[in-house]
């Protein structure tokens, strides 16, 4: 009975041995034939197109298609763009200084970058660009279209642009320059350190550290805390975005990134360390805010160190890997989701701003009709110097023509205020 039960399990584990390779095997069978059908396709191509494509086109452009179907930010770099693109990273390269990504067959423009010629010439975050100097983009890869738009510095270049709430087609005429990247611009709001991040390349951090001393020196003691402008900052290199993030976090989790293999997540925490210490911070966002930008709103946010203040932001939570390849070029390939510290994925959903607030235009209302005690006859002259006045309201209006900066300056005020009343209470 013992050898017959031996044998018995022999021949069921022998069977299960079989069918899991068999399994293995017709899988292997499966992706051969598919490897043989791209073949047989690629030399139908070279013998029967009615031109001669060379074989390196067709192989670059295979690996393309195969990328570009996974998802938007997958894709394959020739040698020259990936060259092009370490260059971009540390903030400066050639063309129009617009962040672009594919939908629905057109360019989507992600955000202008301050003072470039495509921001000078009014591209706005969210538009889609149609036509290239006439040619239509229906029908090209991301990287095709990017190639058409890069070109010699002082060199023209009409682009067609549809953008929502405008019922015709808009043709944007813009030169192309030499985009240098300073990624980090500041200057004073009176009591408030404003704080301009654009993207982030390699020297952001230095930058943001060297920025708002600078602001600390020039407002003094009078200081009542930061606004961190994050709105069309197409975003950038991670690294930066989890040490721009530290900056203002003492402790715990600012970004985590998961892999298919929950084996390979990664946890990026924050050291002890406040640059800003302790002051209120308004971060302003919009749907320009991408990848990089919301890992820095997400991790403030989630540990109620700032105030979002905006729109709600484009939601690019993914992560991609640029991998070099043997013979050329590189791949550039999505490998992970990241996640903000509350565990909360925002691909496709954006953070949502704790303080919505839609950019809006402020304007005067005329009042020349109404009365005053300036309109009455024999009046008495104000005492004071009209041009004192003049620039006092000056100061106040800064911000004017910027409707969520004056929001978040306003906010910025108030929270001091509120902090010093707790802090009077305490002691």
């Amino acid at each position: 009975m013992r050898r017959l039960l031996i044998c018995s399990a022999l021949v069921i584990f022998t069977a299960g041995g079989f069918a899991w390779q068999s399994s293995q095997a017709q899988e292997a069978k499966s992706t051969y034939d598919l490897l043989n059908l791209f073949g047989d396709v690629f030399e139908r191509v070279r013998a029967d197109y009615v031109e001669e494509v060379a074989d390196e086109k067709l192989i670059e452009s295979a690996i393309n298609g195969m990328l570009t179907s996974l998802d938007p930010h997958s894709s394959y770099l020739s040698d020259k763009s990936f060259k092009e693109m370490q260059v971009q990273t540390r903030g400066e390269f050639g063309g129009l200084g617009i962040e672009v990504t594919m939908e629905n067959g057109l360019v989507k423009v992600v955000s202008p970058i301050d003072d470039t010629p495509a921001f000078e010439a009014g591209v706005k975050a969210g538009d889609f660009i149609s036509q290239i100097d006439g040619e239509a983009v229906m029908g090209l890869t991301l990287g095709d279209a990017v190639e058409k738009m890069r070109g010699k510095p002082g060199t023209d270049i009409k682009i067609t642009v549809l953008r929502e709430g405008v019922t015709e087609p808009m043709e944007i005429t813009i030169t192309r320059d030499i985009i240098k990247i300073r990624s980090v611009r500041s200057r004073s709001e009176k009591d408030v350190a404003y704080l301009r991040i654009t993207s982030f390349s390699e020297n952001t951090y230095d930058s943001l550290r060297r920025e708002l001393e600078k602001q600390r020196k020039d407002i003094g003691g009078e200081l009542k805390g930061i606004v961190l402008d994050l709105r069309n900052n197409p975003g950038g290199l991670l690294d930066q975005a989890i040490a721009v993030s530290d900056a203002f976090l003492e402790q715990g989790e600012i970004v985590s990134t998961r892999e298919r293999d929950p084996i390979n997540t990664k946890r990026y925490t924050a050291q002890a360390g406040d640059i800003a210490d302790g002051m209120p911070i308004v971060v302003l966002i919009n749907q320009g805010s991408a990848s990089a930008s919301e890992i820095v709103a997400g991790a403030l946010k989630d540990h109620k160190r700032a105030v979002i203040l905006g729109t709600k932001s484009f939601g690019k939570g993914s992560v991609q890997t640029v991998i070099p390849l043997k013979n050329a070029g590189a791949m550039r390939l999505t490998t992970a989701r990241y996640y903000t510290p509350s565990g909360v994925s925002i691909q496709a959903k954006g953070i949502e701003p704790d303080i919505l607030v839609e950019p809006a235009k402020v304007e005067l209302i005329d009042t020349a009709d109404s009365r005053s005690e300036a309109s009455l006859r024999g009046h008495l002259t104000n005492d004071q110097e009209e041009e004192k006045l003049s620039e006092e309201r000056k100061a106040e209006l800064s911000a004017e023509n910027d409707y969520q900066l004056s929001r978040a300056i306003d906010l910025i005020r108030a929270l001091s205020i509120y902090d010093n009343v707790v802090a009077q209470k305490a002691s």
